[in-house]
């Protein structure tokens, strides 16, 4: 088996792009690792992919994180994707080239958490042209290296990497394992409760906090506030009610949280832009 590094150029900043199916200059189609990071798009796909001598169906919007050292071969198309994007860059970059509060971020640490699992989720189906635009804006800017192009390769790598760690579903295990326990808890917190009337003042007394301190301390940790991420989870779960269910958007108003159907679809435009009923027809 081959292990790929990264290979690196003085005063070239070390992020590679491609646009899928390829080609793409490493790896090849047998199996494989890198000791760097991978973060690859399937905008269209109809293939598989064996990670860890795990096999997955890969299909129109799943979006993967390879870890290095994972092992990586593809299947009898010899690609994993029919239109989409690669990007790799090795963990230095993201843990100090972004900045030093990277390094510990939690938010990031699913890319540094080493090759115990694969990752693979899900972009909903109205977000995926964005997610190709951000790729490409990245590739643009990696390719020409143009006058800036250090500072605005990193910030398009950020939002990529941020928007990644959003979409995740188990952010207060990735906490807990990041040795950050009481932000483990105010996730576990919002993810038992987000159904339900849940506030930041809740959540403050229940761990014996004031809230001004419960949100400095969650802000500077994550970036955003409490009620942020209890807002995040609602519109995750109410995404995901409305792509894989007939209900109602009064009955998924009430499941996530928000009793009044009217502020719920105020909510969920200023989040998307559009309303829960675009958003499902889209």
């Amino acid at each position: 088996m081959t292990v790929y590094g990264f290979g690196r150029a003085a005063e070239v900043l070390p992020i590679g792009s491609a646009r899928l199916p390829g080609p793409v200059p490493q790896p090849g189609i047998g199996a494989h690792a890198h000791d760097f990071l991978v973060l690859c798009y399937a905008h269209r796909a109809d293939a598989d992919v064996r990670i860890d001598g795990r096999r997955w169906t890969v299909t129109d919007g799943d979006l993967f994180v390879f870890a290095p050292g994972q092992v990586i071969g593809y299947g009898g198309t010899g690609r994993i994707a029919d239109d989409g994007w690669v990007v790799w860059f090795p963990a230095d970059l993201v843990r100090s080239g972004v900045g030093a509060s990277w390094r510990s971020h939690p938010l990031l640490f699913p890319f540094a958490r080493g090759a115990d699992r694969a990752q693979r989720l899900r972009i909903p189906p109205a977000e995926r042209d964005a997610w190709m635009a951000r790729f490409g804006a990245l590739d643009t800017e990696v390719r020409t290296r143009a006058d800036g192009y250090r500072e605005a390769s990193i910030a398009h790598l950020t939002l990529l990497l941020v928007g990644l760690a959003r979409l995740s579903a188990e952010v207060g295990d990735q906490l807990r394992s990041a040795e950050e326990p009481l932000l483990g808890a105010v996730f576990d917190l919002i993810e038992q409760r987000y159904h339900e009337g849940i506030s930041l003042a809740g959540i403050a007394a229940e761990l014996a906090l004031t809230g001004n301190h419960l949100t400095t301390v969650v802000r500077r940790k994550t970036g955003r506030t409490v009620q942020q991420w209890i807002t995040q989870r609602r519109m995750q779960e109410a995404r995901t009610l409305l792509s894989e269910t007939d209900l109602t958007v009064a009955a998924i108003s009430r499941r996530v949280g928000y009793p009044d159907v009217s502020y719920f679809i105020k909510r969920f435009r200023a989040e998307h832009a559009v309303t829960p009923a675009q958003w499902r027809a889209a």
